[in-house]
């Protein structure tokens, strides 16, 4: 009787909101497409590819492919700059839409805080290209506005893009700046749902914004916020063509070097589609077990985890 019911109900649905059902229907299918569809794809990995005779008519080639990756000292040394600057985006921009939400909240004024929010989401629809080539004018050595301003202060001008250590810490602050906006979203919806009795409660109380925001908006969003934590973990092995290639230059090779550009180079442009193959699969694997250990650990101290 339950299951007639729901389904009536289902039919009532698709009844009233089709459109809606229909405006779903075309990102669904490009998800099937370019995230299922490609599964069968995975084979290659264990193949020594090549493209005249086709997946089937590959030859099997086992861990082979994997080894030979592993063996290959660019390889490690792309393994550790992505571990290094996933990690570092986690610890530096992971606090920061958190941050960010909450001060959105706090903004007592409608229009200025539309406003701030067009703004700090507008970087997020800009590419990797345009983001790089506004700060390559703006960061440079002899022309850049910035170091401009520093000469004219009386300090040495700062080889931003042009020396690792600089170079590693433009990329990693350019990368918080493009991605905190858009992330306040998830964080302000969580924080619109906690209900206003409790901050109407704490107000009767005598409590101040910053105690609001210590007991009530951070413990009413902790769920949220460990749910990010848990899928951001599931990224730390992914790395951006587009940011490391848009950013990168000879001169910073040492750390601009990640698992994206090893993949470009050793993979794609050199034909060997298998090799691409086995280093994704691998990404995605360390990815999914980081995931698990994660949600495994959220729920050993209480929380509910994602799965």
């Amino acid at each position: 009787m339950k299951s007639v019911n729901t389904t009536s109900s289902f039919r009532r649905y698709i009844k009233r909101d089709w459109q809606l059902y229909a405006m779903l229907l075309l990102p669904l299918i490009a998800v099937f497409i370019f995230k299922y569809g490609s599964f069968p794809g995975i084979v290659i990995a264990f193949k020594d590819y090549k493209i005249l005779k086709g997946i089937s008519g590959s030859d099997w080639a086992g861990f082979d492919v994997f080894l030979r990756a592993f063996r290959d000292k660019d390889f490690w040394l792309a393994l550790k700059n992505t571990l290094v600057f996933n990690g570092l985006d986690l610890i530096v921009g992971f606090p920061m839409p958190i941050i960010l939400a909450i001060l959105l909240n706090e903004v007592r004024n409608k229009h200025f805080k539309k406003v701030s929010q067009t703004v700090l989401y507008l970087p997020h629809f800009l590419s990797w290209v345009i983001i790089a080539g506004v700060f390559t004018q703006l960061l440079s050595p002899e022309t850049g506005m910035i170091n401009i301003l520093l000469s004219k202060l009386g300090f040495d001008a700062i080889p931003f893009l042009n020396k690792n250590l600089p170079w590693a810490v433009t990329y990693i602050l350019v990368g918080v700046w493009q991605t905190m906006g858009w992330g306040t979203i998830i964080y302000l919806t969580a924080i619109t749902g906690i209900s206003d009795d409790m901050y109407e409660a704490a107000t009767v109380d005598g409590a101040g914004r910053w105690q609001k925001i210590k007991y009530i908006t951070l413990p009413s969003i902790k769920g949220t916020v460990i749910m990010m934590l848990i899928m951001n973990l599931g990224r730390i092995m992914a790395s951006s063509f587009e940011r490391c290639n848009a950013f990168g230059n000879p001169l910073v090779k040492d750390v601009q070097y990640q698992l994206s550009i090893f993949i470009y180079n050793k993979g794609l442009q050199s034909l060997d589609y298998s090799l691409a193959t086995a280093v994704g699969v691998f990404q995605s694997l360390v990815g999914l077990l980081l995931v698990l250990a994660a949600d495994r650990f959220a729920k050993s101290i209480g929380e509910e985890g994602i799965i």
